[in-house]
Order: C-alpha cells, then sequence, then structure tokens
C-alpha cells in the first residue's frame, strides 16, 4: 500500500477564519455574539473591526502587512500566518528554510537573470543601476554589502 502523502494545498478562506477565530479563542478573546473580542481584538492589534470580521467569516484574502500585524499581536511566526492564511503551503515554507546561502555571492548580472531581465539593453542598466547603488553605500560608509 502506498503511503505517500498528497500534495499539500494552500489553506482556504473559510480554513484560515477557523484558524483564526482559534488562536483569538485561546488567547482569551470572547467571539460570541456581544462577547467584545472583535472590538478587543481590534484594538489590541491596530487592525480594523470590519478587516477583522471579514477574515472570521473568511471572506476575501487580508493583506500581507494585515498578516504581519497579526503575527506580531498574536506572538506567533510570521511563516506560520502565511501558511494559515493560504499564502504559502507548508511544503514551499520547508523548502525556503532548506536553502543555504549561496556559495558566492549574487553578481548583478546573475541578478539581473534570476530577475527574468533578458534584454541586454536592460541588463546592462540594471548593472549600472547596482553598481551606482554600491558606489554611494561606500560614500555613505555603509559599505558592508548584505549577502544574499
Amino acid at each position: 500500500m502506498d503511503r505517500t502523502n498528497p500534495p499539500r494545498k494552500r489553506a482556504t478562506p473559510e480554513e484560515f477564519a477557523d484558524w483564526l477565530r482559534d488562536q483569538l479563542e485561546r488567547r482569551g478573546y470572547d467571539l460570541r455574539p456581544r462577547g467584545g473580542g472583535q472590538t478587543r481584538f481590534a484594538a489590541d492589534s491596530g487592525i480594523a473591526q470590519s478587516s477583522i470580521s471579514r477574515m472570521l467569516r473568511g471572506q476575501g484574502a487580508p493583506e500581507t502587512r494585515v498578516l504581519e500585524t497579526l503575527a506580531e499581536t498574536l506572538d506567533l511566526p510570521l511563516a506560520e500566518v502565511l501558511v494559515a492564511a493560504g499564502i504559502l503551503t507548508r511544503d514551499v515554507l520547508h523548502a525556503i528554510r532548506q536553502q543555504g546561502p549561496r556559495p558566492d555571492p549574487l553578481t548583478p548580472e546573475a541578478a539581473a537573470e534570476e530577475l527574468g531581465i533578458t534584454d541586454p539593453q536592460k541588463v546592462e542598466l540594471f548593472v549600472s543601476m547596482t553598481e551606482t547603488l554600491r558606489k554611494q553605500r561606500a560614500e555613505n560608509g555603509e559599505d558592508h554589502i548584505a549577502e544574499n
């Protein structure tokens, strides 16, 4: 009997609503009608009560900045919230976490290629802009360039 795992799907808005409801109730937010939990969470998080209500009804996808605020307010890793919201699957998150640093620094030419910039003139412009930004950083005393 083959027991391979089926491909993991993205969470639906309804699944996210259930997940969010569970997270809020675990933290003591009373979500019953007239319980005041939505209002209290809106005040605690700074997220509009109408947005919280929509999320709890499974209507629409919240913006990434709202998900970031949810993660901060609920004291959860942003990655967990992104998976719960269906932005990422657990498989994609796992693959991202497994990626190691590049063995060599990324060159502007390689970055252009990875970004899908193929026109030679646009590549030249991209490389030129990158070099200009590097020089400005060095002039401003920010000589440490982020590594990939």
